[in-house]
């Protein structure tokens, strides 16, 4: 173990490194792999049906579709609905590289535009001021777990026949004006990455109607017009045809036997993401050096980050130092997200200056996300509070 080192006050840093994130994993998700393994069946299968039908009951979706990941599910979201070529989709420079990425995958044009200062998620009236003739789709990301603005998107997809296609990989689970997230747009991607509220390790699940889920299951494995599953079962037959190019975007049951455990521990991992919100919030709100994030009260917050942000007029140090400073504390911390606009492939193919979304270029530059997950202590939880506001009163301006 680390001794312990001085610093600023007489603040006296924890000892061990805290993670940003890890994963939740108990001896119920090893379990259900090594039952899996045991089976003589490991690629996608019945344990991965089974996930697909608990997770709709779960988020009220008429249908859903487990894949090897959320971007998998969003390329797949663009692929069925023929989005291609002289096709423009719109969505937010908040958000992870993998949303902007498959409408270039796809062939369209990404056309960003600026967020909500207050949640950080798209702005529906510059949604509004974008459309063109050449409009698809609008893909709104549900950042840090906080619902999008979904009523006048809506409108807007109605008013323009336009599609949703919701990036959710932020938001199980998660509900706008008491529907769940999930069962609002055309189509709605899910991740469970390793740092997600739920995880399978890697993987996904795309939600929709069932006419649209059935285009992207064709195209998820291969293109073939069977479950290829069958193939090798003692009902299924070898015969197969490939009606469309598809993918391999399936995901498997070893994957599928911890999402499965997952899922049914998800409320309980919930309540204890809220009650460390809580704390930090009760903490960081007496600090007019920090900004604490909104929740609205249409919306129920997934609550996958929390997202604080440093009042840089009240600091001497930037952004980049905090962290260091946190890092200096044995506290982990990150950064949701570099803006898309700025990095290079963007830039140089659009042209996009750092100015041209100002909103979130200005919010980017004071944003960090805090460790927030189920396994963190009370006495994790303190020695964040401890060690932000530690560093807050060490280079108050």
């Amino acid at each position: 173990m680390a001794a312990k080192k001085s610093l600023p006050g007489s603040y006296t840093r924890r000892s061990t490194f805290l993670p940003f994130s890890p994963p939740d994993i108990t001896d119920e998700e090893i379990s259900a792999v090594v039952d899996t393994l045991r089976s003589g069946w490991i690629t996608t299968g019945p344990k991965t049906r089974a996930f697909e039908a608990e997770f709709c009951e779960f988020v009220e979706a008429e249908s859903a579709l487990a894949l090897n990941s959320c971007t998998a599910g969003l390329h797949l979201a663009l692929a069925a609905l023929e989005i291609g070529p002289g096709d423009e989709v719109i969505t937010t420079p908040m958000t992870f590289c993998a949303s902007v990425n498959v409408i270039e995958h796809v062939g369209a044009t990404p056309v960003l535009v600026d967020i909500d200062p207050e949640v950080l998620t798209l702005d529906p009236a510059r949604v509004a001021e974008a459309i063109t003739p050449r409009t698809k789709a609008i893909m709104p990301v549900h950042y840090a777990g906080h619902p999008a603005e979904m009523r006048p998107l809506l409108e807007l997809a109605e008013q323009h026949s336009l599609y949703i296609i919701e990036d959710a990989a932020h938001s199980l689970p998660a509900s706008y004006e008491g529907r769940t997230i999930g069962g609002i747009g055309d189509f709605t991607a899910f991740s469970f990455y390793a740092t997600k509220n739920l995880t399978t390790g890697e993987g996904g699940m795309l939600t929709g109607s069932p006419e649209y889920i059935e285009r992207a299951r064709v195209l998820s494995l291969h293109g073939m017009n069977r479950d290829a599953w069958k193939r090798y079962d003692a009902e299924g037959s070898w015969y197969y045809e490939v009606i469309r190019p598809g993918f391999k975007y399936n995901m498997t049951d070893i994957q599928a036997a911890i999402g499965r455990v997952q899922l049914a521990r998800l409320p309980e991992m919930q309540e204890r993401r809220r009650r460390v919100v809580e704390r930090y919030n009760e903490a960081f709100s007496q600090s007019d050096a920090l900004q604490i994030p909104v929740s609205r009260p249409n919306v129920e917050h997934a609550w996958h980050l929390y997202v604080l942000r440093l009042n840089l007029d009240q600091l001497t140090i930037n952004r980049a130092r905090f962290i260091e400073e946190l890092k200096a504390r044995n506290i982990g911390a990150s950064v949701h997200f570099i803006p898309i606009h700025l990095h290079p492939f963007y830039r140089d193919k659009y042209g996009w200056q750092p100015e041209d979304f100002p909103r979130a270029y200005e919010e980017y530059q004071r944003l960090i996300s805090l460790p927030l997950h189920p396994r963190l202590s009370d006495e994790d939880v303190t020695d964040v509070i401890e060690a932000v506001l530690n560093v807050v009163e060490a280079y108050r301006n």
